[in-house]
């Protein structure tokens, strides 16, 4: 099996319009597809500088001088930035989703489908799993977990079961999770238990927070005229990308200056977010929920 297909290839580069001497940010390494789609487009003199936390990236790594692979989080790229003795880039891309290499591999815990220990870390060196969210964190503090991040209707609930199944045994594998909240599932299970592992995971590395705060450094490095690509797999997500597309900022307020003209460092390149066709969707299901919106720098 594939490390991971990447999803709306063409799209999202054809987005950034790459220049041949460009310097470009893959935020979200993974299996490498979107970066080698990238160096295919690059002449001699350009660079390409790939973020990946996941130590299991490395294996992908693209044997090429214009290419760089960073183990960090995104949420770190202007650090890196500074190290390497840049300011600006003329291209910035980031594919949200869980590889495949992720969800597929038991140990990791990110899958309902599997049993596997509640890890859920994309990064062995924090110190967070789900496992101690869910055996120590307060009843209310998962609600907020569940409802926040999972958008799960039955918050409360799910709360109350898991509190209370904990009492009897420290919850340890998924699978003797899915089977504590097997009876208070409401609506379609497989669509459930995916919010409910995806609130944990959010929780577990902070996703939100990391996202936020890379997106509130595209527009200080980005060149004018440079483009942002980012493709999103859910509400959460997709929500902050456009707010700070619309705005630059997570809550999606314009500011204005003294003369009332609204400040936003960027311009929407597509109005509605381009979704996957048909084919695409046929051949990798797990690209039926990704959303690419992109914007250029003004």
């Amino acid at each position: 099996m594939a490390y991971h297909e990447p999803v709306l290839l063409k799209e999202s580069i054809e987005g950034l319009e790459i220049v041949p001497d460009g310097i470009y940010l893959d935020l979200t390494f993974g299996g490498g597809g979107h970066s080698a789609a990238i160096l295919e487009r690059l002449g001699d003199d350009g660079l390409l500088i790939a973020f990946d936390q996941d130590a299991d990236s490395a294996k992908n790594a693209i044997a090429d001088p214009r290419f760089r692979l960073v183990g960090a989080n995104f949420r770190f790229f202007p650090a890196w930035l500074t190290f390497l003795g840049l300011e600006k880039v003329d291209g910035i891309l980031a594919d949200l989703g869980l590889s495949s290499h992720q969800i597929d591999r038991p140990e990791k815990g990110f899958s309902h489908k599997y049993d596997g220990p509640l890890d859920m870390r994309m990064n062995k060196g924090l110190d967070l799993t789900a496992a101690d969210i869910l055996n120590e964190w307060s009843e209310g503090e998962l609600v907020s977990i569940f409802s926040k991040y999972g958008e799960i209707r039955n918050s409360k609930t799910l709360a109350a079961e898991i509190a209370k199944g904990r009492k009897s045994r420290p919850l340890k594998m998924s699978a003797e999770l899915v089977e504590l909240v097997d009876p208070i599932i409401r609506g379609p299970r497989n669509r459930y238990l995916s919010q409910f592992f995806q609130a944990l995971r959010i929780a577990v590395n902070r996703e939100m927070q990391a996202l936020e705060e890379a997106l509130g450094s595209t527009a200080e490095h980005l060149k004018t005229g440079g483009r942002l690509s980012v493709i999103s797999y859910h509400s959460l997500e997709d929500r902050m990308v456009k707010n700070f597309i619309r705005a630059g900022n997570a809550s999606g307020r314009i500011q204005k200056d003294e003369y009332g003209v609204p400040m936003t460092p960027f311009k929407k390149i597509n109005n509605k977010p381009i979704t996957p066709a048909e084919e695409e969707i046929e051949r990798n299901p797990r690209s039926r929920s990704a959303k690419l919106r992109i914007a250029e720098r003004i």
